[in-house]
């Protein structure tokens, strides 16, 4: 669980670097650095609903009694 967490804010990370080299890289009317984005804001969603899922079926514990 920890390590698909992990591997999942790596991945988010990298969509906004190549976003953010697509933004200063690309020629105009290129939408490289929109799709990437729009990936980032997806994995983005997916964690949070693989989190809340995981807290909701007990594969993740909180620390509230």
């Amino acid at each position: 669980m920890r390590y698909f967490v992990i591997a999942v804010l790596v991945l988010i990370i990298a969509s906004l670097g190549s976003a953010l080299f697509f933004v200063f890289h690309d020629q105009s009317g290129s939408d490289r650095a929109f799709k990437a984005l729009a990936i980032r804001v997806g994995l983005s969603i997916l964690l949070f609903l693989f989190l809340m899922a995981g807290l909701y079926f007990g594969f993740i514990h909180g620390r509230l009694s």
